[in-house]
């Protein structure tokens, strides 16, 4: 891991960049656990204050430092969209190598229901299940919501490896050896899938990020819940741009636009790594 982790720094500008970006926003989202303000407390400091050396990101209408829940805000959205890539993920194993290696009616029972999740209108069903859970709507519960919604289309990229590693010989070798169809997806077929549920997973948490703030923009969500999504909200609802209070917009666009692109040219960056050939090219070992 330390090598890999040398190679990227040393030879790919993105995933320095994107090192630079996420050590920023997990160093907000640590800051959190040392906060001298409660995030559901309100007028604790003066309201409407600037941005300066003692409130960074300046103060809400409401009476808080944007800089403190900002960090309450990014440390939920990242515990949010690793929830949800974690319940994504095992759905997303589970079917992609079941179906894989055992084809049949079960690959097109499997492939059905896939098909089915890929061509679900998913924005407008999270819209409807939020207004029906509105009351309980957790961060685990919205989580687990989102993950249900996110894995067909890694399950697909599972399935597609695991057809492939079907025909190689270290498979047959396997079954001649007595081994049951669990033990060899879960030994033979697993770690060759691993980097792509790797690479997926940063992907997913992209999408569930974003998701969430859609849900907080329009209301829909546990706005009680310091996030990224929810900050926005509540600049929305006290009309922040019209009062001039951009810093309270600001913050949590900046954040959201760092945390993005962090994952993003993670993202990018690692899956060329994955590909031996764009691997070589670029580090030249």
């Amino acid at each position: 891991m330390l090598t890999i982790l040398r190679d990227l720094l040393r030879h790919d500008s993105r995933f320095r960049i994107a090192f630079v970006f996420l050590l920023a926003v997990i160093t907000l989202a640590l800051l959190s656990f040392v906060s001298p303000y409660e995030p559901s407390r309100t007028f604790v400091v003066p309201a409407d204050v600037k941005p300066s050396l003692k409130y960074p990101f300046g103060t809400s209408s409401r009476g808080q430092d944007i800089f403190w829940w900002m960090a309450f805000a990014v440390r939920n959205s990242i515990v949010l969209g690793l929830l949800t890539a974690l319940v994504s993920r095992i759905i997303a194993i589970f079917v992609g190598l079941t179906a894989g290696y055992r084809g049949g009616v079960i690959d097109r029972i499997l492939m059905s229901i896939n098909d089915s999740f890929v061509v679900m209108p998913v924005l407008p069903i999270l819209i409807l299940l939020s207004f029906l859970l509105q009351g309980n709507l957790s961060l685990i519960t919205l989580a687990v919501i989102l993950g249900l919604f996110g894995w067909p289309w890694d399950a697909r990229l599972i399935r597609a490896q695991v057809l492939s590693l079907k025909e190689r010989a270290f498979t047959r070798t396997a079954v001649y050896s007595g081994n049951n169809a669990f033990r060899i997806t879960l030994q033979e077929h697993l770690p060759f899938v691993l980097p792509i549920v790797f690479a997926t997973t940063i992907n997913n948490m992209l999408w569930s990020i974003g998701m969430e703030v859609t849900l907080s923009v329009l209301g829909l969500s546990n706005v009680t819940l310091p996030t990224i999504g929810t900050t926005i909200f509540w600049a929305n609802q006290h009309q922040a741009l019209v009062a001039g209070i951009w810093w309270w917009l600001g913050a949590p666009v900046l954040i959201a636009v760092i945390l993005f692109l962090g994952l993003y040219l993670l993202f990018s960056s690692v899956n060329e790594y994955i590909d031996p050939r764009t691997r070589l090219r670029r580090i030249g070992a």
